[in-house]
């Protein structure tokens, strides 16, 4: 082979010209390893293209990598007292997008043994890393003192997960009657967004649902009127002399039209108050003036 012939070799993986084979003999790498030794080609040039950016990841792009997973993971809230579900979301937000919740999606898989195939293997060391990883970056976003709650013993993560959940976790009771206090005390203001404070009311009755206490659209339907001021009686008058039943979406789209025309028929009276007004302070200023005059004249005769 002539040193001065231009090409690209492979050695050990690695891509290198021939200008660097003399320094390879001399510590000993010898002619064994080279694949191939021709001029380039498109057929090597295709070849270097993903080597060359494996050695530019390793060198440049793995700092880019390791931020990335750094915010990542400081994107996950420490674990408080009040957190807890924000928290969770979070973590899992954060595994899934690193794909690493395998462990947390299906349970642990069968110990290897002889008879288990490269299929199996591969599949159970990827379980193993997201077993592992999950719980690295689970007990991060947990203080100190709330891993203390858990067995040391637990080293899998979505046991883990459901452990710190149970430390965690709410009395449904309690809940369901503070949200359905909250939903039946709820009353509408002049100065809210009708569309959003119906929402409001849709969202909290999504709550109770989840807490296994369904309240149908009827239902939600009457206590959205019935939270509603005195102005809007003649429309709570017109929905109850219907046979119809109006959807949530039904009724929020009447109710904004509503507030439009209470709001139109509110700026109408107070034009006309401030106009009437006005005619009341004209004439007052006349019969002020004509009084004088009268006054004036009398004072004159005499």
């Amino acid at each position: 082979m002539g040193v001065s012939m231009i090409g690209l070799v492979v050695v050990c993986g690695r891509i290198l010209s021939w200008f660097q084979l003399p320094s390879l003999r001399k510590r000993g790498g010898g002619d064994a390893a080279i694949v191939c030794a021709a001029p380039p080609t498109l057929q090597m040039l295709r070849f270097a293209a993903p080597e060359m950016a494996l050695q530019s990841t390793a060198t440049g792009g793995g700092n880019s990598s390791a931020s990335t997973i750094s915010a990542n993971i400081n994107s996950i809230p420490m674990l408080s007292g009040s957190n807890f579900k924000d928290w969770k979301e979070n973590v899992l937000i954060v595994l899934g997008y690193m794909d690493l919740d395998l462990a947390l999606r299906i349970e642990k898989l069968a110990s290897l043994t002889d008879a288990s195939s490269p299929d199996d293997r591969r599949n159970f060391e990827k379980w193993e890393r997201s077993n592992r990883m999950s719980l690295m970056i689970i007990k991060r976003g947990i203080p100190e003192a709330f891993r203390g709650a858990v067995s040391e013993e637990v080293t899998n993560a979505k046991e883990f997960l459901a452990e710190i959940e149970k430390h965690f976790a709410k009395n449904d009771k309690a809940e369901t009657s503070t949200l359905l206090q909250s939903l039946i005390s709820m009353k509408y203001k002049s100065k809210e967004n009708i569309r959003e404070y119906i929402m409001q009311m849709s969202h909290t009755a999504s709550k109770l649902k989840a807490l296994k206490l369904n309240l149908s659209d009827d239902l939600l339907v009457h206590l959205v009127l019935i939270s509603l001021p005195a102005h809007f009686n003649q429309f709570k008058v017109n929905y109850n002399c219907q046979k119809e039943k109006w959807t949530l979406n039904e009724l929020i789209s009447y109710c904004v039209q509503e507030e439009e025309r209470l709001k139109l028929d509110k700026t109408e009276i107070t034009n006309l108050a401030s106009t009437s007004k006005d005619k009341g302070k004209k004439r007052k200023i006349e019969y002020e003036t004509a009084k004088r005059v009268v006054s004036f004249v009398r004072s004159l005769d005499i």
